[in-house]
């Protein structure tokens, strides 16, 4: 699903995440230049469980001055 063409979300409902569901997600935004996507389980125990946030090729916006971690 892709929301306000800058925001990839993956839904799915299984037991528990694995690493692959984060590399298909990587997949996703690589082949359509999105920033940012979000997998969500609804299958888990909670939400907050099941709900992972990927950047692709992450481009800090503010100078470097500002970052925490420049």
């Amino acid at each position: 699903m892709l929301v306000g063409n800058r925001l990839l979300i993956e839904i799915k409902s299984i037991e528990k995440l694995a690493p692959v569901h984060a590399k298909q997600l990587l997949t996703y935004l690589r082949l359509t230049k999105q920033p940012v996507g979000l997998v969500i389980n609804f299958g888990g125990e909670t939400l907050k469980e099941g709900l992972r946030r990927l950047v692709n090729d992450y481009i800090p916006s503010a100078p470097p001055r500002l970052c925490a971690n420049p």
